[in-house]
């Protein structure tokens, strides 16, 4: 039995948590690999929306154990808000694990990201604001804190004195803020260790056991392929490796073991935060796609900048994660335009580049190469096979698919569990 990757191929919000929950009845685990609670997934089940932050998508599935592991950054405080949010709906959240060696968010690392991005200005990177980059950037620093370090309280204590020691003289003598106590902290982050045991795993071990046993595992990422630290557009970026990639670094599972690599794709393109943004919208079209999409922001609330599909950059997320199929989201929000543009290709200094330009001065310069599509009228919503879709739609998913690098298994025309038209079998 395989295990699967699910990543998003745009700049996030693509619809990565819905697709998860469908595919969670089918699978024994739901792995959460990179972020933190900076980013988030809407499922909707019937009449009921959950908004996941920090756990697994699989938590809604019934029979399918989450995880969350050693790539992930966690706000404990967070953590529980959100456990207790769905226990007192009903949801059963008792199978969660939490890997021993995922790092943990500390109180001085949010308020270091707050005061950074202030200080930024004009050249802020958009960050939340709660912790994720500065606890990476502690990780790769070797000063972080791991959960397994809360059951050693002479080793936290040890940890925290020696990230204050220069944390402190930065927040006091640059950004005069008053110094964190090592006290403060120590006590905060032990305060969750009596619920927060019973959790924790070696969880790359717990994986592998399960892959010898049969049992199929879905990797689940957080934010996407743009916003990858490595591969996105950088450095309008996340802290963590959001791609395919980053599902074996982050999980423990090695590469020989994944089967499968599923980038889901919005019919339209959004973005959060800074940075370029080739078919960005700043006009009516733009504000009708907002509205129709509700696009804000899961986790922040904040909304969502809107243009139109980018077959280039599906094509470099095909490349860069292998993706072997799409899921296509939110086909309906285009209903009851006449013409829908697609990207198909940039403009730079008069250079067509069919595909991502070399330099983050190309792609901050491109201008998009459109063709257009004729568009529909017609309510899909309640479509549930291809064929139910009108005759423009289905050329618009063909031409898609046929440009963007690899297959369309799945199209959304709705929020619902139930709005999904299944054109191939993911599993």
């Amino acid at each position: 039995m395989p295990a699967l990757v699910l990543i998003g191929a745009q700049w996030g919000d693509e619809g990565k948590g819905k697709a998860t929950d469908q595919l969670g009845g089918s699978v024994d685990h739901v792995v959460k690999f990179n972020g933190g609670n900076n980013a988030g997934h809407t499922v909707v089940i019937g009449n009921e929306t959950y908004a996941l932050h920090l756990l697994p998508s699989g938590i809604l599935s019934p029979g399918c154990t989450p995880v969350i592991a050693n790539g992930v950054v966690i706000d404990l405080g967070v953590l529980f808000q959100e456990i207790d949010g769905l226990e007192a709906r009903g949801i059963d959240t008792s199978k969660l694990v939490v890997s021993a060696d995922a790092h943990v968010i500390a109180s001085y690392n949010r308020i270091l990201d707050k005061v950074t991005e202030r200080f930024l200005g004009s050249r802020k990177i958009g960050t939340t604001g709660r912790g994720i980059g500065p606890t990476y950037a502690d990780k790769m620093n070797r000063l972080g804190i791991r959960v397994q370090d809360l059951f050693d309280e002479k080793i936290l204590r040890a940890k925290v004195e020696g990230a204050l020691e220069l944390k402190n003289q930065v927040l006091v003598k640059v950004y005069n803020r008053k110094a964190v106590t090592v006290e403060s902290v120590v006590e905060d982050l032990l305060s969750y260790v009596d619920r927060l045991r019973p959790m924790v795993r070696d969880t790359g071990l717990l994986l592998s056991n399960a892959l010898d046993e049969g049992k199929t595992v879905l990797l689940e990422g957080g934010q996407a392929t743009l916003l990858d630290v490595d591969h996105g557009t950088y450095p309008f970026v996340t802290s963590s490796n959001a791609t395919a990639g980053g599902a074996c670094t982050g999980s423990g599972i090695p590469p020989n073991r994944i089967d499968q690599v599923i980038a889901v794709v919005k019919a339209y393109t959004t973005r959060v935060g800074e940075g370029p943004f080739p078919t960005e919208l700043h006009d009516a079209d733009g504000e009708r796609l907002r509205a129709n999409g509700h696009e804000y922001g899961t986790t922040t609330g904040r909304p969502r900048r809107c243009g139109w599909y980018d077959a280039v950059i599906a094509r470099y997320a095909a490349r860069v994660n292998g993706v072997t199929d799409f899921v296509l989201t939110k086909l309906d929000v285009l209903t009851g335009w006449e013409k829908i543009p697609v990207c198909v290709a940039y403009e730079v200094d008069g250079k067509r580049f069919d595909e991502m330009p070399m330099t983050q001065t190309d792609f901050h310069h491109a201008t998009p190469v459109y063709e257009y599509f004729d568009g529909w009228t017609e309510d899909i919503t309640t479509a549930r096979t291809f064929d139910d879709l009108p005759k423009n739609a289905q050329l618009y998913i063909r031409a898609l698919e046929e440009m963007s690098g690899a297959p369309f298994s799945s199209v959304g025309v709705g929020p619902d569990r139930e709005q999904t038209l299944e054109l191939r079998p993911l599993l």
